[in-house]
């Protein structure tokens, strides 16, 4: 494994055990969401660029803007949950009351 790979590898991965143990508010894993498609398309561009093909030039792309849109929508749960809340905290969240 290049020092590449382990790099890109290893920021998933902290994107994603970030995501999985520190969940107390609705930003930090918005964050850590986005954390893991950066480095998602940063590894997917890197393989199309060492593959020389033209075939896989648009899943970066293609990945980008489901990443804004994914982006897009978390930013207004956000702000939906916080008018309604008062805060972004995820204990507050209770799935009953909605």
């Amino acid at each position: 494994m290049t020092p590449v790979h382990f790099a890109f590898s290893s920021a998933f991965l902290l994107g994603l055990s970030g995501l999985a143990f520190h969940r107390t508010h609705l930003l930090s894993a918005l964050l850590c969401l986005e954390g893991m498609m950066l480095s998602l398309f940063i590894a997917l561009s890197l393989w199309t660029l060492q593959l020389d093909s033209t075939n896989f030039s648009a899943a970066p792309m293609l990945l980008l803007a489901f990443s804004a849109c994914e982006a897009s929508a978390g930013l207004a749960l956000l702000v939906a949950t916080a008018r309604t809340h008062g805060t972004d905290r995820l204990q507050s969240l209770n799935l009953l009351q909605c």
